[in-house]
């Protein structure tokens, strides 16, 4: 019996583990998985040994508070697998805890694959190194993370982003503005300034600020707000009252409120590709605490000229982008109406999105499952 074992350490990793166990399961149908996950996992057949809970923990303090239980887990598992040996190991992002772990199981002569690569291709490239005692392969989401990996010797497969298999190439615009209840043709501002505090404290009233700007120049401008969590919505709420926008503010529907939006404004992360395969223009901008700017800067840490994912993708500025004291509310404002008022701009962005999601779009589960086979194999 083919025994796999697989630690997701977080809800999208789950949600990951889920569908690899489904593609697996095709190719082994009597395979035993058992790991760490969460209720997609589960749902397929995974047998827990320990708590995914257990490993979602976030923030430097919360980290460290939480170092003991987090290697004695890890502790744990190195001896559980190292009684019953899998015949392969696969560990999905959760970098911090998996690479450990996966440089301990390989050492034993286990397989390792890690299925999300760590962005050690953006800043601390360094971890490189540690990254190829601990896997036998990467499975990552983009090409040019594969790029990064095979120029430094460290076995790799780009599987695509499994987001990409779920959207259609030709977003419903309308459907999605009847959803939110608004008007077919009138101008939509969407504006994403993050789900955590800190991110919602640093971009949060420059955002709305500009929104409020853009507002003045072309009336009639539609502005929506979707908040990621109850407990930001009376922040979110005070915020628009204070930049003078007029703004609709939604729970949740972020990928509704961008799908009905002409173009969107956006921090970095998650939320630039889900407007990119929404085939939607966007402006992004990020802001982190100024200790950390002025440390990844003093030391030399970050590896990439761009960091909007569109950016990245291209290797070029295809949408416009701003980082720390650019992200100033009439350069936003100033971008953003680019944007709006020339049909010509917005249409190559989404001719560009488009090419990006065909090259996203590989049927990721099957090819990761197909990686973790030859491991196998």
């Amino acid at each position: 019996m083919t025994r796999i074992a697989i630690v997701a350490g977080e809800q999208s990793g789950d949600a990951l583990g889920g569908e690899l166990i489904r593609a697996l399961r095709r190719r082994y149908p009597d395979a035993r998985f058992e790991g760490v996950g969460g209720s997609a996992m589960a749902r397929e057949g995974l047998v827990g040994l320990q708590s995914m809970e257990a490993l979602a923990v976030m923030g430097l303090s919360e980290v460290v508070r939480h170092l003991p239980r987090l290697w004695r887990l890890q502790r744990d598992l190195i001896r559980y697998f190292r009684r019953e040996p899998p015949d392969v190991f696969v560990g999905i992002d959760s970098p911090d805890f998996n690479l450990g772990l996966e440089r301990a199981l390989r050492k034993l002569g286990i397989p390792t694959a890690h299925y999300v690569s760590p962005s050690v291709w953006a800043w601390r490239q360094g971890r490189i190194k540690g990254i190829s005692q601990a896997v036998d392969r990467m499975l990552t989401l983009f090409p040019f993370e594969a790029r990064f990996y095979q120029e430094h010797g460290v076995p790799v497969s780009f599987v695509g982003h499994p987001a990409a298999d779920r959207f259609a190439m030709t977003p419903d615009v309308q459907g999605y503005r009847a959803g939110l209840g608004l008007p077919r043709q009138a101008p939509v501002l969407t504006v994403l300034p993050g789900s955590r505090r800190g991110e919602l404290y640093r971009l949060g009233e420059v955002f709305l600020r500009a929104a409020a700007q853009l507002q003045r120049r072309l009336p009639g401008l539609i502005v929506v707000v979707p908040v990621a969590r109850e407990a930001l919505r009376p922040r979110v709420e005070a915020a628009v009252r204070a930049s003078g926008v007029e703004a609709t503010v939604t729970d949740g529907a972020s990928e509704q409120a961008m799908g009905a939006a002409d173009v969107v404004l956006t921090k970095s992360g998650t939320s630039t590709l889900e407007a990119m395969l929404l085939k939607r223009p966007m402006v992004v901008a990020y802001r982190v605490a100024p200790l950390t700017a002025w440390l990844v800067r003093r030391l030399g840490l970050v590896g990439v000229s761009h960091f909007a994912l569109p950016n990245l993708l291209s290797g070029r500025a295809v949408v416009p982008e701003y980082i720390q004291e650019a992200v100033q509310a009439p350069a936003l404002a100033d971008a953003l109406e680019a944007l709006l008022t020339n049909p010509d701009a917005a249409s190559e962005l989404q001719e560009c999105f488009a090419q990006q999601h065909e090259q996203l779009c590989r049927n990721a589960s099957e090819r990761a499952a197909e990686a973790v086979g030859d491991l196998i194999r």
